[in-house]
């Protein structure tokens, strides 16, 4: 199986050579180039099998280049009792009658990161094997608090890897910050950024796409590599608590071979419902992931975005029929910026472009806060024309 490119299907690599190099050069995501399907055969197999087997027989689909005997050795490792503090590693608890809760806290750290970030060190270094790569791996990570800790604690004084964490500075917790700034391990670091989460995983990405810098690291014997759901070692183990959850389900005798379940998924950077979402096409017939604030940030971006553009083609009109150069102007470049933000939303990207267009509206809001938004702009933009009008 080969993975490419979210930017650039010809950027075509094996599993281990996606592992490695994390982020693409393009500043796209590495994904595999079809989805293996599960039939519920399978998953009834599954179901009869313990965490750590699940892990290796579902990565297994996705590495053809390693063997599940070596998958099943990281997993007993990765989610063994020296690791978690329970052997399902990820129970599934009932909270009401159709309600169940999927504890993914029994980690070192206490953060469900742990279900990924104890499992990827081992699948890096074994990839590092496998490339033939000589060179010193540096992991750089952004954080809004947990992801830090999981990510020092599980590549703390792993052979050839240098980790470096960025946190928003008064972004996270005090607790937080005190297990990350406290973390033992000679080959961990950790660094306070001015501003928010998105200006250190900006600044990440930025780093990841400096060919200068990453010639002159080569030079030294050092490369880049991220443990951000950026990395599909990381989106790839996370798949595999979507299907122990549903595996657990089927043990209890809560639900039928086949039966569709809805996952309601707490996540903020979109990584943890990426892995529900794989999992959604992974199995046949058999899971649904579901998450209201994805549907609502495409939907109110581009009902913005269009917006922008008709706001822009007020004035641009009524330059040109009254032959006013400063509407003129100002109807060109809002209405450029409305057309980039809608081809934005349908997922055409511009390496050029630092901040995307539909970064005007915030991650999270609904089509009210949406309207409000776009009412303020009409109304500064109403105001703008009569200055310029006048």
């Amino acid at each position: 199986m080969y993975y490419v490119s979210t930017r650039d299907a010809g950027r075509r690599l094996t599993a281990s050579q996606a592992i490695v190099e994390g982020l693409s050069r393009d500043g796209g995501l590495y994904l595999p180039e079809e989805i293996p399907q599960l039939t519920m055969d399978e998953i009834k197999a599954l179901a009869a099998l313990s965490y750590p087997e699940r892990a290796a027989r579902l990565m297994k689909r996705y590495l053809d280049e390693f063997t599940e005997e070596e998958l099943l050795g990281f997993a007993k490792s990765a989610y063994g009792p020296a690791k978690f503090d329970t052997p399902a590693a990820a129970p599934v608890v009932k909270l009401t009658e159709n309600t169940y809760i999927q504890e993914l806290w029994h980690g070192p750290t206490c953060a469900f990161k742990d279900m990924a970030l104890q499992m990827l060190p081992y699948l890096l270094t074994a990839s590092l094997r496998k490339t033939g790569e000589e060179k010193t791996v540096c992991i750089l990570v952004a954080t809004s608090g947990d992801t830090g800790k999981a990510a020092l604690e599980g590549f703390r004084d792993v052979d050839r890897t240098k980790i470096l964490v960025f946190y928003p500075d008064g972004g996270v917790s005090e607790m937080q910050k005190l297990q990350m700034v406290t973390q033992e391990g000679k080959n961990v670091g950790v660094c306070a950024v001015r501003g928010n989460f998105d200006d250190a995983q900006t600044g990440v990405k930025r780093i990841f796409s400096d060919e200068a810098l990453r010639e002159e690291l080569a030079g030294r014997g050092y490369f880049l590599s991220s443990a951000n759901s950026i990395n599909w070692g990381r989106l790839l183990p996370q798949i595999v608590y979507y299907v122990s959850a549903y595996c657990d389900l089927l043990n209890a005798g809560t639900i039928e071979a086949g039966t569709r379940v809805n996952f309601c998924v707490p996540t903020g950077n979109f990584g943890n419902i990426l892995s529900g979402t794989v999992i959604s096409a992974l199995i046949y017939a058999a899971l649904v992931a579901a998450n209201s604030a994805l549907f609502h940030l495409l939907a109110s971006s581009m009902y913005v975005a269009l917006i922008v553009t008709i706001v822009g083609l007020i004035p641009l009109i009524i330059g040109f029929t009254k032959k006013k150069k400063k509407l003129k102007i100002l109807g060109i470049i809002v209405t450029v910026l409305g057309v980039l933000a809608i081809l934005t939303c349908l997922g055409v990207h511009y390496p050029w472009l630092t901040i995307g267009i539909p970064a005007i509206p915030s991650l999270y809001f609904d089509w009210f806060s949406g309207c409000i938004q776009a009412f303020i702009f009409c109304t500064l933009t109403t105001l703008f024309i009569k200055q310029a009008a006048g």
